[in-house]
């Protein structure tokens, strides 16, 4: 887990700010947010706010007050108490892409299966950089859609120890997810205490929530599950063109949902999520890695910072590109650079994303994981004291001559700088000898030699056995039949 100590880059002075907040409670005052489900309707009626048919209106200042409750910082457990995961203050974690149907492998684009899905979850326990599969990295197409859920759960239990997401989209299989947590990790009264599971909930942008996602937010809410209510903006479609306008609207909408987790348990952790990016006016396609998503990723950082609240990037490292081309590696680049300089608490989508989010790929994966560690070490803070400064290794050269042989550079050579996995620095006699190889087809050597590493972590016995049982029976209530053992 990455601690970022750097400095903020910070874009927006106090007014802008203030700006910002009245534009957020005008919204919420005078539109107000949809929401699909009897019980948040309720809830906010109980909380004294107006709602007509199934629209809120709040009260100026009920929002942030609300979700001031949520703790700025919180620790999630995982199955391996070495990969446990901090959330908040200077910490970063990052999650590999999650939500592609389909897949790209060895210059392939196919749909996505349960067996793709299994082999990059491998690659996420086997990566340094990576904290968290997510959810669902890859759509297993060739598993029935009703049980998907319950498939993946137990796929990231058993090939990962790291903490995972659960599925939102639906209360019977967040309480699916919970349960198989709970298996896991000592009973639900256990993970109550100490909660386990992150839920990734989308806002039907703009300014409505649907009844499938809050369904999973009020029952992981119920059970103190962490929850990232991510607006999903994209300016032009689902905001408007103007950046301070999508800011606000990103802001009534992370605080209508995060306000409703507390409405429902107190102290509940909650994540500010930002997903918010441009579209192609020309073709109405998303586009990602843009100077409008950078600035966007900077102000959410200060936002956030000024509600207390722990934040989600939106953003990772996403592109438009099809290929893992310099375009996929500019857009993915900017993108992440801008969540470490606007100082992001949860990255997901860091490794894996190309086509605006329709496909999963294997070489990018491998990549991105590259670009990831190149930041971390970029942004970890370089020690400077008279060890450091090398005199006697001036003394050792003295003038004209060069320190590949002095005694301070052969006891350092080996990790005194940041190596590549993936980029190339060979001459181009050698190159020519290797194969003439791009970047893609070296990433496509590097994700397979990283699956080739990889070692299934000890699972108990009896829990495996009891997540089996457990999983083979829902999905049978369910109507379809599971082979998982």
């Amino acid at each position: 887990m990455f601690v970022n100590r750097a400095p903020r880059f910070e874009v927006l002075d106090e007014d802008g700010l203030t700006t910002l907040d009245r534009g957020s409670d005008r919204l919420a005052a005078e539109i107000g947010v949809q929401f699909d489900h009897p019980r948040a309707l309720q809830l906010f009626r109980q909380a004294g706010q107006t709602v007509e048919d199934n629209v809120v209106r709040f009260e100026p200042g009920f929002l942030r007050a609300k979700s001031a409750l949520a703790p700025p910082e919180f620790s999630l457990r995982a199955r391996n108490r070495a990969r446990d995961l901090v959330i908040g203050g200077d910490h970063m974690i990052f999650g590999a892409v999650n939500g592609p149907p389909f897949v790209r492998v060895d210059g392939v684009r196919r749909d996505g299966t349960l067996a793709d899905f299994e082999k990059l979850l491998k690659l996420v326990q086997v990566s340094d950089v990576l904290d968290t599969p997510g959810r669902n990295v890859l759509e297993p197409n060739d598993v029935p859609l009703d049980v998907r859920h319950l498939v993946r759960a137990l796929a990231a239990t058993r090939l990962t120890d790291r903490v995972w997401a659960g599925e939102p989209s639906s209360e019977e299989a967040a309480r699916d997810c919970i349960e198989i947590a709970a298996i896991v990790h000592g009973g639900r009264a256990a993970i109550e205490q100490d909660p386990v599971l992150f839920a990734n909930v989308n806002v039907n942008s703009p300014l409505h929530f649907d009844v499938r996602m809050l369904d999973g937010l009020l029952t992981y809410a119920e059970a103190g599950q962490a929850i990232i209510v991510t607006p999903f903006l994209l300016m032009g479609a689902m905001a408007p063109v103007s950046a301070p306008a999508a800011l606000a609207q990103q802001m009534t909408e992370a605080l209508a949902g995060i306000a409703l987790v507390q409405l429902v348990r107190e102290r509940t952790p909650c994540v500010l999520g930002s997903f918010l990016s441009t579209t192609d006016m020309k073709s109405g396609s998303p586009a990602f890695g843009g100077p409008e998503s950078a600035f966007g990723l900077y102000a959410s950082g200060q936002i956030a910072r000024r509600i207390g609240l722990p934040w989600r990037s939106g953003g990772g490292t996403l592109t438009a590109s099809q290929v893992v081309d310099f375009q996929a590696g500019y857009e993915a680049f900017n993108t992440l650079l801008a969540a470490f300089l606007a100082g992001a608490n949860v990255c997901w989508q860091s490794a894996g994303w190309l086509e605006g989010g329709l496909v999963t790929s294997f070489e990018k994966f491998a990549a991105d994981c590259e670009i990831l560690d190149l930041l971390q070490a970029q942004f970890t803070p370089v020690k400077v004291d008279e060890e450091s400064l090398a005199y006697d290794a001036h003394v050792e050269v003295g003038h004209g001559g060069h320190f590949f042989g002095t005694a301070h550079t052969l006891a350092r050579f080996r990790d005194c700088f940041w190596r590549p996995t993936i980029a190339s620095t060979e001459n181009n006699e050698r190159w020519l000898r290797n194969g003439s190889m791009d970047h893609a087809a070296r990433a496509a050597l590097r994700w397979k030699a990283m699956l080739d590493s990889y070692q299934q972590p000890p699972l108990d016995d009896a829990v495996e056995q009891e997540l089996v049982e457990f999983v083979e029976r829902r999905a049978a209530e369910l109507g379809d039949a599971v082979d998982v053992r």
